[in-house]
């Protein structure tokens, strides 16, 4: 395969984006599938506020995760793309075995603080008498499956479809386990073993699959010692922690809203907003898909200059306008037979939440291309900034609005932190592009 490109590429960057993406969303359309059937499953065995007991136990472990956790697969695709132009497998390979020992410690992290949350929290999570180990060992689960490493190695390769095959397994995993649990074990524990044996499935796929595709071409494992990649790659620690912060703000302030709304209104309240959440995300996974191929791609035009990157800037804006006007049609549409559908009538007061949430993340989606654009181009810094904002914005206006309106107050809140979110990626992106 030849990393090297052309002056004047911007069209085959457009076209392998769109193509990347388009296996990425091969393998989320199954899972969206899969996820319809699994959601009924659960929701209709749990009933609200078991399910609402549920979706705090996935919140606390998604948010510790993703506090912990580092996007270290942006670390490989940014830094391996050099070693590989240089053929230097070696060097790429002390890359690989930096982000892994991140990704252990970051496992190692993340369970002494479940723990403390755990102890501290428990009762404020409403967990069931005697959960609290189960919640635990499910969080420790998240934690040793992170697979940020291997997907870092498929997307360098340009190999999305290897990739959307082991996020099949998440979705597959799910659906199984959803079925064992029903049959065996019909409550929270049940699912929560499902939930955690997919993971575990997922991770082993991506890594056989990464090691498969780069064989030989990721040099040997024993070149070196890990900590020399910091000296080798210049920058790599600051972008390592741009990139994790920029990834626990994004993510913390929609986990963070679940447990909110738990502590104010009840597992039941957190169970129609996590359902309601879930359906609007699963409406607009399209927009992490295209930020992960788009990143590549400006990736690589970045050293082709200003010309290459700002028309490929301007297709992707377009591509995501269209794709998040189509979306909002869908969740007016068919966003209330849907939630019947899946969930049962006595979810359907989550509706009002499913839309506007839904708006929310298809306002993200419009803006889909500005982060990967700033990261791009050597200003992680500035896009920290901006969505530490947007997350402060976030939370505040949660805070302020959730006594008062409920959880209705708390989804509106995420249409005006978008709002402002992509207003600011929006300006700071025009500015990269033509500056």
């Amino acid at each position: 395969m030849k990393f090297k490109r052309k002056p004047g590429a911007a069209q085959d960057g457009f076209s392998r984006i769109l193509a990347n993406t388009g296996w990425l969303l091969g393998g989320k359309g199954v899972g969206a599938l899969l996820s319809i059937a699994y959601l009924a499953i659960v929701t209709r065995t749990l009933g609200v506020a078991d399910f609402g007991r549920f979706a705090l136990v996935l919140s606390a472990a998604t948010v510790i995760k993703t506090v912990v956790s580092f996007d270290s697969w942006q670390i490989i695709v940014r830094y391996g793309q050099m070693h590989l132009a240089r053929d230097d497998g070696d060097a790429l390979n002390r890359v690989l075995r930096f982000c892994i020992l991140i990704d252990l410690a970051s496992a190692v992290a993340g369970g002494v603080v479940a723990a403390a949350i755990i102890l501290l929290l428990g009762d404020l999570l409403a967990l069931p008498p005697g959960m609290g180990l189960q919640a635990w060992l499910f969080c420790m689960v998240m934690m040793i499956t992170i697979r940020s490493s291997p997907t870092g190695i498929l997307r360098l390769f340009d190999r999305f479809d290897s990739a959307a095959f082991a996020e099949t397994m998440i979705p597959v995993g799910r659906m199984i386990g959803a079925l064992m649990a029903l049959a065996l074990m019909p409550t929270i524990t049940g699912y929560l073993i499902a939930w955690g044996a997919a993971e575990l499935l997922c991770a082993v796929a991506y890594w056989w699959l990464a090691l498969r595709v780069g064989r030989d071409r990721i040099g040997r494992w024993r070149a070196g010692r890990a900590w020399d990649a910091r000296a080798e790659n210049p920058g790599i620690v600051g972008f390592l922690t741009a990139t994790n912060l920029q990834t626990t703000l994004s993510s913390v302030g929609q986990q963070v809203a679940v447990l909110i709304v738990g502590l104010f209104v009840g597992p039941t309240g957190a169970g129609l907003y996590r359902l309601a959440n879930q359906l609007a995300n699963s409406l607009t996974k399209i927009s992490g898909l295209l930020s992960r191929s788009i990143f590549v791609e400006l990736s690589r035009s970045h050293a082709q200059g200003t010309e290459a990157l700002g028309l490929l800037f301007r297709r992707t804006n377009r591509l995501a306008l269209i794709a998040g006007a189509v979306i909002i049609a869908l969740i007016v549409t068919i966003g209330r037979p849907l939630l019947g559908f899946i969930a049962g009538p006595e979810f359907l007061p989550g509706y009002p939440l499913l839309l506007l949430l839904g708006v929310s993340a298809c306002i993200e989606l419009i803006g889909v291309s500005y982060r990967p654009l700033l990261m791009a181009t050597d200003r992680a810094g500035l896009s920290l900034r901006i969505t530490f904002a947007s997350t402060l914005l976030l939370l505040g206006l949660q805070a302020a609005l959730l006594p008062l309106y409920g959880t209705v107050g708390a989804a509106a809140a995420n249409i005006v932190a978008s709002i402002a979110g992509v207003a600011m990626m929006g300006v700071a992106s025009r500015r990269a592009v033509t500056g």
